[in-house]
């Protein structure tokens, strides 16, 4: 045996036999694939773009281990779609944290203490990292980081798009303050983003992987399976394959639509109205009061003007919808009245005392009342003055199984509805609602 393997030979077995920190890393150096170690260098944002059983989780959870083991001291973040989602998943998973942990010889009770009521692990040296969620986007401000990592990026910033800037804002500890970034792909802007800020590796390092690159770790009957039932379709693509495609398969939008109807100005309008979903509560677990800008060109076209929603107090949010009005010289309001009924007008009209009200109570589903706004687009008679990211995400993304509808979405949806009455639009979408059994 030459010197050189004889030295190889020696730090294994002192790895092995050593402290648990070097046999933890000698371990993973070993059984972690290529694409799911750290990369070297500089770098801002890893993305890790990948399709379902990658492993993400598992890498998200190796990198940031490392980090606050060899960094005595230092606070990460972990930031999740929900709170139970980051606790079960990323830290008391199979693949997380605490089971990382575990292998560099620490546990609860034995190097760190784990509170899982309020998502806080601390390891003896100091380090710390605390739990955030999408939930309350609003606890990130204040709280500063040396690192962190965001669980399921895409989920994330469409179930609050604030939280990623307010992280940004405080991801600024030490000398180069990193995040870690691990996704299933979905088109929204966030991550399209990211992947054409890839083009420059010293700010984002891009890692794509399929269900497959993990095959040595899935059982073989689940990999048959997978490729039996979704092998060839446009769902395996994407949750398999980690392909980012442009469109949601059942999405009554689709971004094609917009961006080939955008323009950069509106003609003369003959009408405007703001629309508002609103909130009825504030804090840090209340909805965002969807406020958009939409009228009706001397075209006949539909244009969308502004998209002015925002998460904050019943007096806020009304006062900014008064200044939409103003600054669009809005014809009316148009506001959903099923949460808080006749109160929502007398709020508005405590802020301006004349305002012209359209009250609004939905009676039927939102599909129902989304599609002949869908129709609207399809049929290139919507047009977008600019870009509005949240928005678009959201009405691309949205399919009419979920239970839930984004706001946004829905006080444009009240906005073109409006703006479409006595038109065809209107004719359509009234006898769809008769099909149904109601009325808006």
């Amino acid at each position: 045996m030459d010197l050189l393997a004889l030295v190889a030979a020696k730090l294994e077995e002192d790895a092995e036999r050593g402290d648990p920190i070097e046999k933890a890393r000698a371990f993973w150096r070993e059984h972690g694939r290529p694409e799911q170690h750290t990369p070297e260098g500089d770098w801002n944002v890893w993305l890790i773009l990948a399709g379902r059983g990658f492993g993400k989780t598992r890498t998200g959870a190796e990198d940031l281990a490392d980090y606050m083991v060899s960094n005595p001291g230092v606070r990460c973040a972990i930031v999740a779609p929900k709170f139970g989602d980051g606790r079960d998943i990323c830290v008391e998973g199979e693949s997380g944290l605490l089971a990382v942990l575990e292998r560099y010889g620490l546990k609860p009770g034995e190097g760190l203490t784990w509170n899982r009521s309020l998502g806080e692990l601390i390891l003896d040296n100091g380090s710390r990292a605390k739990l955030y969620s999408a939930e309350r986007p609003g606890s990130l401000r204040g709280p500063q980081h040396h690192r962190a990592w965001v669980d399921e990026l895409a989920q994330v910033v469409l179930k609050a798009p604030e939280t990623w800037d307010q992280l940004m804002f405080g991801l600024r500890l030490g000398q180069h303050p990193r995040v870690v970034a691990t996704t299933t792909p979905l088109p929204v802007s966030k991550v399209r983003e990211l992947i054409d800020r890839a083009s420059n590796p010293a700010d984002v390092r891009l890692t794509r992987g399929s269900t497959y690159d993990n095959a040595a770790n899935l059982a073989g009957v689940v990999l048959d399976e997978l490729r039996r039932r979704y092998e060839g379709t446009r769902l395996g693509r994407q949750e398999l394959y980690a392909e980012l495609l442009t469109d949601v398969p059942g999405a009554l939008w689709q971004r094609a639509w917009i961006d080939a109807d955008r323009v950069q100005r509106a003609p003369e309008l003959v009408r405007t109205v703001v629309a508002v979903d609103p909130a009825v509560t504030s804090g840090e677990h209340a909805d965002e009061t969807g406020i958009v800008v939409a009228g009706q060109g001397v075209d006949g076209a539909y244009y969308v003007l502004a998209d002015r929603s925002v998460r904050t107090t019943p007096l806020d949010w009304a006062g900014r919808v008064v200044g939409a009005y103003h600054d669009f010289d809005a014809n009316e309001v148009v506001i959903e009245t099923n949460q808080g009924g006749e109160a929502l007008a007398t709020l508005l009209r405590q802020v301006e005392a004349m305002l012209p009200i359209r009250e609004v109570h939905a009676k039927k589903g939102k599909r129902v009342r989304a599609e002949p706004v869908s129709a609207l687009y399809e049929q290139h008679r919507v047009h977008h003055v600019g870009t509005f990211d949240v928005l678009e995400d959201q009405l691309c993304t949205w399919t009419p199984e979920e239970v839930e509808s984004p706001d946004r979405m829905d006080a444009l949806v009240y906005a073109l509805l409006r703006l479409s009455q006595g038109s065809a639009a209107e004719a359509f979408f009234t006898e769809l609602a008769r099909a149904k059994g109601g009325t808006l």
